[in-house]
């Protein structure tokens, strides 16, 4: 057991050490979780008093009685994507006297930048966004001494909300194929992306399904990382790239709206117009979207910010459930004036 003949403030490691049990387990205990036996939550319970131990920020507001605050942890605070979901954490919040901080991940170094902001631990609970848990980062979350909900990406032991990004892939390409397209490019992103390896595989899915040949010549990402490649600039990059092949493609599926907003715009200064001479879906259903009658993948990102919110709230108030929730959110495809059969085009 750690030596406290310095005085030091004990911490959840030394609750664990003193129970003899996973942090993981003393954080569930923490968070009133039934997943735990009434023999071990007793043993941690004992540890806690005997070691007068508080959870940081929990002691700082009971001196001094002040707000409670969440924080949303995600990759771009300007991504059209997330100012969506964060416009549903809003509404969860707007009757609650909670202070909302933004922890912008960025796209260089987003674990090391989530485990510095894990390291303050000084908000009462945490929502993660559109960020793949593993290793280091994944135990720190499971042993965080607030509650936590994941939104866009799943971990046993927390609470998630996700959408199941291989399906609505393969729904978007699978439309095009209906649509008699055989020659479809892919804008992927970034490799490290919650979404681009499963938005990839049900490309691929889609293809097998009927019968066409893999190409990966089809399949792009833009240069720039901005955004994790969920940006106009990658949009452009990929689409300049697919119409450079020497049989370029007659359908476009982009993993994103942005990436779809760039491509139709550098399509549009080669002279094609859509969907005359080309198709687009995008991925998303941005309120922009409607307006460009871009055909698209649509997730309910507000809602979805919402409902994420209000699960971290009742976790905070003591009333959700005990049992840690795995919530598949809806998808559905929203055809508009952006694709054409391909005999058409």
């Amino acid at each position: 057991m750690p030596d406290r003949s310095t005085g030091s403030r004990p911490t959840i490691y030394d609750v664990a050490d003193e129970a003899g049990v996973a942090i993981s387990t003393v954080s569930r205990v923490l968070n009133g979780s039934h997943e735990v036996s009434d023999a071990t939550r007793g043993r941690v319970q004992e540890a806690i008093r005997k070691l007068q131990f508080q959870p940081q920020r929990i002691a700082r507001n009971l001196a001094q009685q002040s707000t409670t605050s969440i924080a949303v942890a995600l990759p771009s605070a300007t991504s059209m994507f997330f100012v969506e979901m964060l416009k549903g954490v809003k509404d969860a919040l707007r009757d609650e006297d909670i202070d909302l901080l933004l922890c912008n991940l960025g796209s260089s170094q987003p674990y090391k930048t989530l485990q510095r902001f894990l390291n303050r631990g000084a908000v009462d609970g945490l929502l993660l966004m559109s960020l793949p848990i593993e290793g280091a980062v994944a135990e720190q979350l499971l042993s965080f001494q607030a509650p936590v909900v994941l939104l866009g990406s799943r971990y046993e032991g927390l609470d998630t909300y996700w959408w199941d990004d291989s399906e609505g892939a393969q729904m978007a390409t699978s439309y095009l194929i209906e649509q008699g397209h055989r020659r479809i490019g892919l804008i992927t992103a970034q490799a490290w992306s919650t979404s681009a390896r499963p938005r990839l595989d049900g490309y691929r899915k889609a293809l097998s399904d009927a019968g066409i040949a893999y190409d990966p010549e089809l399949v792009v990402a833009g240069e720039t990382s901005k955004h994790a490649g969920y940006s106009e600039e990658a949009g452009a990059e990929a689409m300049e790239m697919l119409l450079a092949l020497e049989e370029p493609p007659t359908a476009v599926f982009a993993a994103s709206d942005v990436q779809a907003y760039g491509a139709w715009s550098h399509a549009r200064d080669t002279g094609l117009l859509i969907p005359r001479d080309l198709s687009i879906v995008g991925y998303d259903d941005l309120k922009l979207s409607r307006f460009l009658d871009l055909t698209t993948v649509t997730q309910g990102m507000q809602e979805a910010g919402f409902q994420a919110t209000q699960r971290l709230l009742a976790r905070l108030a003591g009333r959700a459930e005990e049992e840690r929730v795995d919530v598949q959110l809806p998808l559905s495809l929203a055809v508009r004036g952006s694709t054409l059969l391909a005999s058409a085009s």
